[in-house]
Order: structure tokens, then sequence, then C-alpha cells
């Protein structure tokens, strides 16, 4: 094939969509992998195999390309959700399980292709998350350490952590022993148009926009906790770009993409109130929050990537909720019809 190519893993899902489109976008030519299709828009993707990538059998043919490797792949399939899905406690089994079989398959069956073709040009990506920093750094809101270095000792605060540090570390032992380029991002917070917005799996930054949207001026909304756990949240846009610069580089580091611009819960319950136009009121009531403090530390990033991120936090939410806006209107006008 003339063009670049690239594999897509969790294609059809939030940030694996918006990488085939930027990817598209670059010329290369794009193999999508994902048990469902994007949400909201049609997959970009030149070829997309909707189907299950625990299936051994099925991530072996999804790695070949007429009968050769693909340039990059991006490895964004995983069970995962908001709070209210991993902190409950009650699909660890489940996100432990899927998510280690995924990255099992992927690189093993790499390294079989690799081996039959006498090749081994395919660079992988690995998405991370901040959610496999140890939770003894994050417990005080104010100043949390997500530090690359602080990783270890490890003592991540849910199952999703540890299987994310697993992970990592499952690719960085396939890079020292069998020579597989493997990038790898621990992600912080990526939030946008596209996401998931209601259901469960939501992020806080969609959950608060929908809650937003669905309130009238002055009315209130609720709010897990109190309110004072702080976080930091990253444009999908800018996630995007930062993973492609890390996919062009040499670092082989696991490196945080995140933004700086922590905020509490509160902080962007306002923001999207702001945005919205509304004055809105908090009812704080019994829900998972997670660690008490997390924020992006993106001083090896920008050493190695010269990358930083640029758009304010107030401008991601207010493109996010327009969107989810738009969202809230059409289900409620599908109801009336």
């Amino acid at each position: 094939m003339d063009k670049k190519t690239a594999l897509v893993l969790g294609a059809g899902g939030f940030i694996g969509s918006h990488m085939v489109k930027r990817l598209r976008s670059e010329g290369y030519w794009v193999r999508g992998v994902d048990l469902k299709y994007p949400d909201f828009t049609m997959s970009a993707a030149d070829e997309f195999i909707q189907d299950d990538l625990r299936d051994v059998g099925l991530v072996a043919r999804a790695l070949d390309v007429e009968g050769d490797t693909f340039d990059e792949i991006y490895q964004f399939a995983a069970d995962m959700g908001g709070a209210g899905y991993i902190f409950t406690d009650e699909h660890s089994a489940d996100i432990m399980h899927n998510s280690a079989t995924i990255n099992l398959n992927v690189l093993n069956e790499q390294v079989a292709l690799n081996r039959l073709l006498g090749v081994n040009k395919t660079k992988i990506f690995y998405s991370s998350s901040a959610c496999m920093y140890p939770e003894h750094n994050q417990l005080d809101p104010d100043n949390p350490d997500c530090r690359e270095e602080s990783a270890y000792p490890a003592n991540p605060d849910s199952e999703y952590g540890w299987e994310k540090l697993f992970s990592e570390r499952l690719y960085l032992a396939y890079h020292h022993n069998y020579n597989i380029p493997v990038r790898i991002a621990r992600y912080h917070n990526i939030f946008g148009p596209e996401g998931t917005w209601e259901g469960g799996k939501e992020k806080a930054p969609a959950a608060i926009c929908r809650k937003v949207a669905n309130a009238c001026d002055e009315d209130s909304i609720e709010v897990w906790g109190d309110g004072l756990q702080t976080r930091s949240f990253l444009y999908i846009d800018e996630c995007i770009e930062a993973t492609r610069r890390l996919m062009d580089s040499e670092c082989t580091k696991p490196l945080n993409i995140g933004s700086e611009e922590m905020v509490t819960i509160n902080q962007l319950v306002d923001i999207a109130a702001k945005v919205a136009g509304k004055k809105i009121t908090k009812v704080y009531v019994d829900g998972p929050t997670g660690v008490r403090g997390r924020n992006s530390n993106n001083d090896l990033v920008r050493e190695e990537l010269m990358w930083d991120y640029f758009m304010t936090l107030e401008e991601g939410i207010k493109k996010t909720y327009e969107w989810i806006r738009w969202q809230v209107s059409k289900q409620i006008y599908a109801e009336v019809e």
C-alpha cells in the first residue's frame, strides 16, 4: 500500500473516533476496530471491523493489512467509564479481565506476525490513564503529585488503575524483550464533543454539562461528594495533537498528557453554568468521587515533545456544552414526537 497505514483499536469510542479523523486528514489509510460504531457520527475509517478484540483470531486478522504489518497501531480499546462505573467496584473483574485480554492479544499477535513476515516496523501507542498514580499522592486536593516518576511505590485507587499500570509494564516488557516500538501516554480526563454524555459511563465534564443543559435558570443540580475534589481536564483536540507528537517522537517513557488548569468540581459546575448563561445551585449527594486531588504535571512532556495545552477549560467546556445541549434538545424533541 502506497499510503502510511494505521490501525485504531477502540475506533468506535470517543478518543479513538477522533484519532481516526485526524489520521485520515493526514493521508493515512486507516482500519478501525471496535465492538460498536461511533455513537454520534459515521466512522471516518477506510475500513471498520465491528468485532470483539478479546477474540485472539479477530486480533490476528485485524493486524494484517494486505500481507503486511501496519505502520502504526493506536490502542484505545478498554472497558472503562466515569467514576460511577470505575469506583463502585461492581465492574472490577470485567474491567481488569477485558482490558488485559485485549492488550495481551494485541502484543502476542503482533510479535507472531512480525516473526512470520520477518519485520518489526509497527509502532504501537497505548493509552494509559492518570488513574494509575498512587492514591497516597493524591490525598491533598491542593497539592496532588502526578509526576511520572511518582508512580512507584504503586497504589492506584481502583482496579481500573491497577490494570492500566499492569498494561504499561506489559507494553514496556514487549518493547525490551521483542523490540516492539511502543509509546505510552497517561491521559488526564479527556473531554469534548462526541463523548459519552449519559448512561453511567460519562466523565464529569459531560455529566455536569448534561445536568446544566437539563436545568432551568436558578435550578439546582446534584454533585457527588462535597465538590471540593480537584481535577484537570484536557480538550480532545489537544489530546490528539499531543498523542500524534508522541508517536512521531523517539520517547518510550510513559508521559502525562493533560492540562495543568486544576479546578474543584464545584468550579467545574460554575464554569458550565457560566457558559450556559444560567444560575445554578448545587445539592451535594453521596456518590463515588475517586481520589481527593489530581492534576497533570507536564514538565516531562514539555521537555520530550515540546508540547503544551493552550485551550482554557472554559473554552473547552463551552464547545462541549453546546454539543451536549444539542443532544439534550434532540432527545426532548424525539420524546415529544
